[in-house]
């Protein structure tokens, strides 16, 4: 059965694109051009995944993505943000919502059908975010992250990590492509009671990528956003 794709965007011309190349590939496509109708499309529809503008008129989309995210039968609707560059807080926001990604506008809409997919994917996986596995050992070309021992293998080579750097690692790398904001990392880190900076989160970046040498860059940096494990 072909997945359903809701497309909540009042800009015609980028609804018209947007729809032609998802069903192009074979999508069920749903449109809504404004908040109100998107929130009820999601909820007469029900779709398997909703690609939502930020700058909607009347309810605009972190409205849209706030309302779904609370309500126990669409919460689980995962949500692809379209932006506009310099949107970088709403971004932020969005994410800490529960947004899945985003795409800044212009786009290409190969890379926009691109990360529609590998949303999906991890979503029928069983929706990373929520159901890693906190024992499992994780292995990416040569890096071996061992939770039960707290160790960190590169090409062999034990790491040596402080216990921060490596929840940091664990949490990115448990879940890679996903990008998450340094407010997301300190929750999952440290709980949501710890109080730490932005800066603080970007120190312990710059000691992971060191200690991992050329393993280092599998830790992307997402301007304006935060970081993600290269997928």
């Amino acid at each position: 059965m072909n997945k359903n794709i809701l497309i909540v965007e009042d800009e015609e011309d980028i609804l018209a694109l947007v729809h032609y190349n998802l069903s192009r590939d074979g999508f069920e496509v749903t449109t809504a051009t404004t908040g109100e109708d998107g929130v009820e499309q999601a909820r007469k529809e029900h779709p398997d995944l909703m690609i939502l503008d930020l700058m909607l008129p009347g309810m605009d989309g972190l409205e849209v993505c706030e309302t779904l995210k609370k309500d126990r039968e669409l919460r689980d609707i995962p949500i692809v943000m379209l932006t506009a560059k310099g949107e970088e807080s709403d971004i932020v926001k969005g994410l800490e919502m529960g947004a899945a990604d985003y795409v800044t506008k212009p786009f290409s809409p190969k890379v926009l059908l691109a990360r529609v997919k590998a949303v999906l994917r991890r979503y029928e996986q069983g929706d990373e975010t929520e159901h890693v596995p906190t024992d499992a050992v994780i292995e990416r070309h040569g890096l071996v992250i061992h939770p039960g021992r707290n160790e960190v293998l590169v090409d062999g080579r034990s790491v040596d990590l402080t216990y921060t750097e490596f929840r940091v690692l664990h949490f990115l790398a448990s879940r890679p492509g996903w990008v998450f904001t340094r407010y997301q990392i300190v929750n999952a880190v440290r709980g949501e009671d710890y109080s730490v900076t932005d800066r603080a989160v970007d120190v312990q970046i710059v000691g992971l990528r060191r200690k991992l040498g050329n393993f280092g860059h599998c830790i992307e940096t997402v301007r304006g956003v935060g970081y993600r494990f290269k997928d």
